[in-house]
Order: C-alpha cells, then structure tokens, then sequence
C-alpha cells in the first residue's frame, strides 16, 4: 500500500513546483497590501488664476472650479489639486487638498489667502469623503472624473480631459 502511495510522489512533486509561481504571486499581492503607505512631502502650487478654472460642480449655494495648473498625481497615489469654492454671493474659498482613490478620502492641505499665498492646515488627517450634505464636490470628483473604483484614472493629462469632458485615448 505504501508503494502504492510513493510512487505519486513525483507526480505530486512536478505539481507543487507548477503552482509555485502561483503562490509566489499571491504572496508578492499580500506583501504589497501590508506595506505601510507613505505620504510624499507636500509642494504647494501658485494661487489659482480666473483663466486656468475648470468647473466641475454645482451645488443650490456653490460652485466648484479645479485650477488646471495645479492638478497633479503624486507618487503615493494621491491626486491634488487646487479648489475654488464660489458662493452664489460671489464669495470664494481656496483649498489645496489631496484625494484618495484607493481608500475614498480627501486631506485639506492648505487654505489660499487672498494675497495669493497658503496658510497650512493645522488638520493633519485624512477625512472619509461624503457624498451627502454640502461636501458633495469630493464624492463628484471621486466618481466621475478622478477614479474607477480604487484606482486613479489615469495620469493628470487625462484627469483634466475628463474635467473638461473629453473621452481620452490614452487611460
């Protein structure tokens, strides 16, 4: 019985090394899914100018315009941008904020000023993004122009072409 058993054996032996790669491959998965993520130092962008706004979004009391010159895909997988927030009023409010793909979070980085510089946030932290209430520009940016699923759409080119609502070639 024993003979019987043994000599599968190599059989088995020729099988494990056929599934090795296979196994090498969901470790390499799971080694990628532990490794700490890493924020990159944050380089702030000139202040925002009337003529390189894109509007994106309209809510019943404001209106939300990406600055095209200061879209970019960082390394950590982050998206930022600069935001002008336009009140029916005609008040504005600048950000420079960070999203999140791979987790759907928004980081606010900095306030703009009216003299043309950033004042910091003091918020060091990353916030869930919200798809209810008056922060509705995020889920938007989130859904239709920035992501697909968990991963970033594509290089800040094509983000930009999406902004702008053009069907791009290279994704």
């Amino acid at each position: 019985m024993l003979n019987k058993k043994l000599r599968y054996l190599p059989h088995l032996a020729i099988i494990g090394l056929a599934l090795l790669p296979v196994s090498q491959a969901f470790a390499a998965d799971e080694e990628e899914e532990d490794k700490e993520w890493r924020e990159v130092a944050l380089q702030l962008p000139e202040a925002p100018k009337a003529e390189n706004l894109l509007n994106f979004y309209k809510s019943p009391s404001q209106s939300f315009a990406i600055d095209t010159k200061s879209l970019t895909v960082a390394a950590d997988g982050t998206i930022r941008y600069s935001l002008v927030a336009t009140s029916a009023g005609g008040a504005k409010n600048i950000s420079y904020e960070g999203l999140r793909c791979q987790t759907y979070e928004v980081k606010l980085y900095a306030f703009g000023r009216p003299d043309g510089t950033w004042s910091r946030s003091r918020r060091n932290q990353w916030d869930m993004i919200s798809n209810t209430g008056a922060n509705k520009q995020h889920a938007t940016l989130f859904s239709e122009y920035f992501c697909e699923g968990k991963t970033i759409a594509g290089k800040a080119n094509v983000l930009l072409d999406k902004l702008r609502g053009k069907k791009s070639s290279y994704y």
